[in-house]
């Protein structure tokens, strides 16, 4: 039995082309790939610059391409109580444009 991972992931530039404040096309796989990830246990955060309506956009566009998460810009469930600091994610891996490449999924 593997142990399931807490994967944050990034919007702009990781799942869609980055176009801010508009969304960019979708990197299909990347969404796939997650996907599956949650189907078998993964945990997916969504951690992003985005706040209020844009936020609200790329969550519904998220969920109409099948795409959903256990925890928007906070910890899942099983983390908050522990002590990372106020703002810190805690993930076992962090998708971004800027940090790490989609080969790493």
């Amino acid at each position: 039995m593997s142990k399931s991972s807490i994967i944050a992931c990034d919007f702009d530039g990781t799942l869609c082309k980055h176009e801010f404040p508009n969304i960019g096309e979708p990197f299909t796989w990347v969404i796939d790939k997650l996907i599956e990830k949650r189907k078998n246990g993964d945990k997916l955060i969504l951690w992003t610059c985005r706040e209020g309506y844009p936020l609200q956009q790329a969550i519904a566009w998220c969920k109409n391409k099948g795409l959903e998460f256990d925890a928007i810009n906070e910890n899942v469930q099983s983390q908050k109580n522990k002590e990372y600091g106020i703002r810190k994610i805690y993930a076992d891996v962090y998708l971004d444009d800027r940090n790490i490449t989609h080969e790493s999924l």
